[in-house]
């Protein structure tokens, strides 16, 4: 018989003070499961990360203050987060978090998703040089700039290519240093930008790629990855991303406008907001080539149609002229 040790927490030192935060929907499955424990990943000033020990989604849940990075899977309150350290036990569940010195109750939900209004291929097709323009002038430079898996991500999104896709995915996935390596922000931007704008556009093939891509991502991050980017992946797969990644797809859809959004995006970490960007061309390029093919493929199948339908009135008009042709001669034949 062994006797397991009970994990230090919150419940054997008093919690000391009490407060609440609006958190993202994508936290509903973790806060409002049964309490879990949980420890503390990284800390910062402005951030706290922990990881639930249970095999939800997602993993991964960021106690951040108002001012930080709102992400996907953020818990945000007006104070700021207790001192913590790497290793610290914690608790989520039952509605709250608990540090050891805090207990942060959910007061409200806020959406990471919010779904995108109708925008037409022409004027997606007319913010890719704006887009293009702002990154390529901007001193803050992908992490991986020149890499030939995004490129070959970029050729196999514009081609609706899944094999080319996951191909790339699968090298990009991990690649690069940090919480949140340059190329899992890479797949994060192009994720959101296939499935938003895809579905914005009514570009039905890229949404599509945007499952089977996100699929792909999802399933391979686990254990390739760092538990934050991992998570932040999963997030991505569902379209769910950060305040200022949502700003610049609001900004290509005509929300409001695009330049001062896309400057700030890539103000973001060392290469985040640049690689995120950059993954935001991937798809928006992707986007606007297959809705330009899926209206092509429409005029295509609409002429096809029109043909049709004019040899269907020849035919119709050659048999009157023959039906017309008999009627005489059986006229003719009596007058005889």
């Amino acid at each position: 018989m062994s006797v397991t040790a009970r994990p230090r927490g919150p419940r054997s030192s008093p919690v000391r003070a009490d407060a609440t935060g609006a958190a993202s929907a994508v936290l509903r499955p973790v806060l409002e499961a049964p309490r879990r424990p949980a420890r503390v990943l990284a800390a910062f000033p402005s951030a706290v990360y922990l990881e639930v020990r249970a095999e939800l989604e997602p993993r991964v849940v960021a106690v951040t203050t108002g001012g930080a990075v709102r992400l996907p899977n953020a818990l945000v309150t007006a104070g700021t987060p207790p001192p913590a350290a790497v290793g610290d036990e914690a608790w989520v569940g039952d509605g709250a978090v608990e540090l050891e010195r805090l207990r942060l109750r959910v007061r409200r939900w806020w959406d990471p998703a919010p779904p995108p209004g109708r925008v037409g291929p022409a004027r997606l097709a007319a913010a890719l040089p704006v887009l293009a323009g702002v990154c390529d002038r901007s001193p803050r430079r992908p992490g991986l700039e020149g890499s030939d898996a995004a490129g070959l991500l970029a050729a196999g999104c514009a081609r609706a290519s899944p094999l080319d896709c996951v191909t790339a995915a699968e090298r990009l996935v991990g690649l690069g240093p940090g919480l949140t390596p340059s190329g899992d922000d890479v797949l994060a931007g192009t994720l959101v930008a296939l499935r938003h704008l895809g579905t914005a556009a009514g570009a039905r093939r890229a949404v599509r790629l945007a499952d089977r891509l996100g699929a792909a991502v999802a399933f391979g991050a686990r254990g390739r990855t760092t538990a934050v980017s991992a998570t932040l992946l999963h997030c991505a797969a569902r379209g769910q991303a950060c305040a200022e990644v949502l700003a610049v797809l609001r900004g290509l859809t005509g929300g409001w406008p695009l330049e001062p959004a896309l400057e700030r995006l890539l103000l973001l970490g060392h290469t985040s907001g640049a690689d995120l960007a950059w993954g935001l061309r991937i798809g928006l390029a992707a986007v606007v080539a297959l809705a330009g093919d899926g209206a092509n493929a429409a005029t295509r199948t609409r002429d096809r149609a029109n043909a049709a339908a004019r040899v269907e009135d020849g035919a119709n008009a050659a048999a009157r002229v023959e039906d017309g042709a008999n009627a005489a001669a059986r006229a003719g034949g009596r007058g005889g």
